[in-house]
């Protein structure tokens, strides 16, 4: 049986997503079409499909006779989007108690004291990338399709927010106890308890973003 070949407009979406996610391109920048093609190696048509694209999943707008541009999320944006966050993770937290076996509990324990690590040597940026693979982990977990897919989505838009976040002095050490009782909950298989810690840890969240924008409002 003949392989299909990738489309090539899935390899462009991921490529140009990468680069907003990265911060190549930054919240409000124009995204020229022949500048993706160049870069990309692709066609204007697979450019355009790309952008519509990202342009669903809430990455990029459209502005009328100006073209693509990437979208800028406002922190009210983000408060909005972490509350639902909160309904969804603490689902899958809930369900990840259900499922997790032992070698996954290891592995949750694991990305743990990797993150007390992070913490005890003042390294923010790693301690951000652990959070981002804790979650993901007790995703995978959950192993609930659809709350997965509608949480990527909603994790990559509030990106450049929850960089800024995990910059903040002394955030490290507010969010590492939350995420220690979400593992403990997870692996002594207590659901309620894990969605419980999940709703705690994202709200904390919402807090640090809402003093966030009250200190901008300050300035």
């Amino acid at each position: 049986m003949t392989r299909m070949a990738e489309d090539p407009r899935v390899s462009v979406v991921a490529e140009v997503r990468a680069a907003i996610l990265q911060g190549e391109y930054a919240p409000n920048q124009r995204l020229i079409e022949t500048d993706l093609c160049e870069r990309f190696s692709t066609s204007r048509f697979i450019a355009r499909a790309a952008l519509q694209e990202l342009s669903a999943q809430g990455l990029v707008e459209f502005q009328r006779n100006r073209g693509a541009r990437v979208r800028d999320i406002s922190l009210d944006e983000a408060i909005e989007i972490t509350q639902v966050r909160k309904l969804l993770e603490g689902l899958e937290a809930a369900r990840a108690a259900e499922r997790v076996t032992r070698a996954q509990a290891g592995d949750l324990r694991a990305i743990i004291r990797d993150m007390r690590t992070a913490v005890a040597s003042a390294e923010p940026l790693r301690y951000s990338e652990l959070n981002a693979r804790l979650h993901a982990a007790i995703r995978d977990i959950a192993a609930h399709q659809t709350s997965a897919r509608l949480l990527q989505q909603l994790r990559d838009q509030t990106v450049r927010h929850r960089f800024s976040l995990s910059l903040v002095p002394g955030r490290s050490l507010v969010s590492l106890p939350q995420h220690e009782a979400i593992v403990s909950a997870i692996t002594a298989r207590d659901p309620a308890a894990a969605e419980r810690a999940m709703h705690d840890h994202l709200q904390s969240v919402i807090n640090a973003f809402e003093a966030l924008k009250a200190a901008a409002t300050r300035l």
